[in-house]
């Protein structure tokens, strides 16, 4: 019976479809992109000699690329290729991105179908979204296709280019990228900013009124200073970063000006100087777009960029929400319609919009996706009716999502927001005005249902007498007498600028234009994941190593970090994608540059790349931090380094920076501190009861450690030993110290041998060793209890691979649809990983064994597969050149 074969690229959306279209379709997973750019390796021998051999890429050819197929994909490319000799269709439905459109051509170009084909494009994974689908199928776009090509390939010319010159002069593995070294620019310069940033002390006063007369008479509330003499009292917004006023229309109150003048107005009377009132209209935010999920989840979920769009990908692959990769805010008219019906029967006709809502977005060039991220169907389903489905992330994001699409169509929030000012003169005849401001909501509108958070505004603590809150004031009129109570000084001081979160840092990039909704999430995870960038409390600190990377692009590759040069780059992606731009000619202007140009963007990249010159690796790595002072970025790690006192000539006092030690907390004071400390925090513990040596602990280069401290002129080495992972610099004992140094320990005998049983930390964990014997232990604190009889026990077990006992998966994850292989996950000696018995992939920073599904685990192994080098062969077949001819898009009316 003839079939119809069904193409996406992942196995969730696979199955999910799959039970919608029924038995006559055949529906199968790419797992991603079948086809790559090929390594130099893979590249046949003519090719490889050739100039096309650095990048894959012939550049001379019309910028033509060598593709490969994955090694890793090659048996779902022949399973694929098995299907469709049965099938009478082909139906490729993968995403309506560029990625998504360009693995469906590269599908054709493998696949060579010789049936019917045809391409669908869906923004939701239900059973009208694809039959929707199914009646206005549509060919290729090569356009966005193009769009793709062009991107990929200037990575790759980009990332060749560039990466070495890093390896060469700062470190080996570092890699430069065209938006990933940007948003690394923008957290490096946030940084910079507050190491420059000098805080400013100012003062204002707050006192506590009373209501004497009126319907509210004896009700309080809290009001603070805001004018002297008819001048705005100074707040922090009234400061530059140098900490310097900016104007001298404002007054600026110091200590002892606050104190004078609150003295001054310990007996002064204070009446109502003036209620304003207005009307308070807010309207409700638009539907989520790609961005505002990612930064409304990091603020209300607590989630990584990469963690959220994950979650969001296994919500629309099962059919709970549409396309999770959209710029535009827009809802199809059966989403606005099913948003205003289910507001109508949930909190009544008064909460609905009176017309319905329609949101544009504010990017011209929003086009890759046709509608906002909201719950699918033509009627939502409620949070409560898929309590039972849904279970952690998943549900708080449904939540939220169902939230902000009905909340989008309801009515505006309505109410009143009051000022009251009141005035006095003290006794040195300063007239001063106090004031407060309050809201009061009469028709909570959208409310009701759902409130956009936001991030905290820089100056919002110190300016919160001039923010609207939801503190009700009391009736008061002008003139009215009130009484003051608790009125005192108040100091504060200037904050310097906030550093990013992931969510402020999307708004930053969507905001500038850099990159595509797609591509967001794993830039920012991307400069966390390579060391580049920590996470402190949701805030992206920068490395020194990140410094040093930044520095040298500045100073050598200085238009290709550019903020302007990459907005307008996404926007030239954006004309190709579109038809308005021919990608050769795009490719050719940036590679070899071009004449009136802006400038250092004439000479293009290849002439930027050969004319580099002498690039001075030790100024790169050193950074100046004062009286002396030097930061070098080394092999392990930042150290910082002076003069030694006394020393001679090139004799450097030196000392490790601690890798949670940000770089606007390193000071002359605090480098001080570290070079007392010999690189970190020393603490005295006391005298060893049996070497009678005094005992300290303290943080070296290798992580915190307990040392004696030999006497004066003694050439013996002191006896050291780390501290156990579970230990704290900070609050280990003495009685801890003695035990470690004890280490190795002697557990026992082995009766029948007579060798004895150490107890020993390595470099790779704790282990017993017994003769040659060695066996690995479950945890550190082991080496201090385990007895004789538990480590006959152990030996006592049939040894496994590197003298270890093999131990049970912590959790199994189905069969990986490429290896065709049982996925399990394994505790290592370098902590947890997944694997198929054939790769095996670290569990990502942030994710836990319990938070890992089937699809999670077999994208990233198959992330690993796409990265790993290919297996040299002893006969390898030439990879072919790409001779496809393509047809030219019809023009768009």
């Amino acid at each position: 019976m003839p079939r119809k074969l069904v193409i996406v690229e992942s196995p969730t959306k696979s199955r999910t479809i799959g039970g919608y279209l029924g038995d006559d379709y055949d529906v199968v997973s790419s797992v991603g992109h079948i086809r790559d750019l090929a390594e130099k390796s893979e590249l046949p021998d003519d090719v490889k000699k050739s100039p096309a051999g650095e990048f894959s890429i012939d550049i001379d050819g019309g910028f033509t690329p060598f593709y490969r197929v994955d090694p890793g994909k090659k048996k779902v490319v022949a399973d694929m290729k098995k299907r469709l000799k049965d099938a009478d269709e082909l139906y490729l439905a993968t995403d309506e991105d560029r990625e998504g459109e360009a693995i469906a051509w590269h599908l054709l170009e493998v696949l060579k179908p010789k049936v019917p084909v045809k391409r669908l494009a869906f923004h939701e994974i239900t059973k009208e979204g694809i039959a929707r689908a199914l009646q206005s199928p549509r060919e290729v776009d090569m356009e966005l296709v193009e769009a793709q090509e062009a991107r990929r390939i200037l990575d790759r010319l980009y990332g060749y280019s560039v990466s070495p010159v890093l390896w060469r002069k700062i470190q080996g593995g570092l890699s430069a990228g065209r938006v990933q070294s940007i948003a690394l620019r923008l957290v490096v310069d946030r940084e910079r900013e507050r190491i420059a940033f000098r805080s400013a002390e100012y003062w204002d006063l707050q006192a506590t009124f009373t209501a004497q007369a009126g319907p509210d008479a004896g009700r309080a509330f809290v009001a603070r200073l805001t004018t002297v003499d008819g001048k705005r009292v100074a707040s922090g917004k009234d400061f530059d970063d140098r900490g310097a006023l900016k104007g001298s229309t404002v007054v600026h109150l110091t200590a002892a000006a606050a104190g004078a003048l609150a003295a001054g107005l310990a007996s002064a009377e204070f009446e109502v100087a003036g209620v304003d009132s207005k009307p308070y209209k807010r309207r409700p935010a638009a539907p989520f777009i790609t961005s505002t999920l990612i930064q409304e989840a990091s603020r209300k979920l607590r989630l990584g960029a990469r963690d959220a769009m994950r979650v969001a990908q296994g919500l629309y692959e099962r059919g709970y929400i549409t396309y999770m990769r959209s710029d535009s805010p827009g809802l199809s008219g059966e989403a606005t319609r099913a948003a205003r019906s289910q507001a109508l029967e949930l909190f009544g006709s008064d909460a609905v919009a009176p017309t319905a809502r329609v949101y544009a977005s504010k990017d011209s060039n929003a086009q890759e996706a046709h509608e906002a991220i909201r719950p699918s169907g033509d009627v939502f389903r409620t949070p409560d009716q898929l309590r039972a489905e849904l279970r952690g992330d998943e549900f708080r994001m449904y939540e939220m999502i169902w939230k902000r699409t009905i909340a989008s169509q309801m009515a505006d929030a309505v109410g009143t927001t009051s000022t009251v000012r009141l005035a006095a003169t003290s006794a040195e005849h300063h007239a001063v005005e106090f004031s407060k401001s309050g809201t009061i909501i009469t028709q909570p509108g959208f409310l009701a249902v759902y409130e956009e958070s936001r991030e905290k505004a820089r100056y919002e603590e110190d300016d919160a007498v001039d923010k609207a809150d939801d503190d009700r004031l009391p009736q008061l009129t002008e003139g009215q007498p009130v009484d003051v109570a608790d009125l005192q000084p108040l100091t504060h001081a200037t904050t310097p600028p906030p550093r990013f979160t992931q969510g402020s840092m999307i708004k930053e990039l969507e905001d500038r234009k850099f990159g595509r909704p797609s591509t967001y999430a794993s830039m920012v995870d991307l400069i966390i994941s390579r060391g580049y960038v920590r996470v402190d409390k949701q805030a992206l600190v920068p490395t020194w190593l990140a410094f040093a990377i930044i520095r040298l692009l500045e100073e050598h590759f200085g238009w290709l970090v550019d903020y302007d040069f990459t907005a307008d780059m996404e926007e030239d992606l954006d004309r190709i994608a579109q038809g308005d731009m021919a990608r050769v000619d795009w490719l050719t202007r940036f590679y070899f540059g071009t004449e009136g140009a802006a400038e250092g963007r004439a000479e293009g990249l290849k002439n930027l790349v050969d004319n580099l010159g002498d690039i001075d690796a030790r100024a790169i790595n050193t950074f100046q931090i004062g009286d002396g002072i030097e930061l070098r970025v080394g092999r392990y790690g930042p150290y910082i380094q002076r003069p030694k006192e006394g020393g001679g000539e090139g004799e450097m006092d030196t000392a490790s920076v601690p890798e949670d030690l940000a770089p606007d907390e390193l000071t002359v004071a605090r480098a001080g501190e570290l070079f007392e400390n010999q690189g970190g925090d020393e603490r005295a513990l006391g005298t060893h009861p049996d070497l009678g040596t005094e005992i300290i602990a303290k943080a070296g280069r290798f992580g915190p450690y307990v040392t004696e401290v030999l006497p004066e002129g003694s050439k013996a080495k002191p006896r050291t030993a780390s501290l156990f992972k579970s230990m704290d610099l900070a609050t280990v004992t003495l009685e801890d110290a003695v035990k470690l140094m004890e280490l190795p320990r002697v557990v026992g005998k082995d009766p029948e041998s007579n060798e004895e049983i150490t107890a020993q930390n390595g470099r790779y964990g704790p282990y017993l060793k017994k003769g040659t014997d060695s066996r690995t232990i479950d945890s550190e604190d082991q080496l201090l209890s385990i007895t004789l009889d538990e480590a006959l026990a152990i030996y006592a077990q049939p040894k496994r691979g590197r003298g270890r006992t093999a131990k049970p998966p912590l959790k199994e994850l189905g069969v990986d649809p490429v290896s065709e292989k049982p996925i399990v996950v394994k505790e290592g000696r370098f902590g947890e990983y997944i694997t198929d018995g054939v790769t095996n992939i670290t569990i990502p920073r942030g994710t836990t064994v319990d938070e890992l599904t089937h699809e999670r685990a077999v994208e990233l192994l198959q992330e690993k597969r796409e990265k790993a080098p290919a297996k040299k062969t002893a006969a390898r077949k030439p990879a072919a050149r790409k001779t496809t001819t393509r047809k030219a898009a019809p023009k768009k009316k």
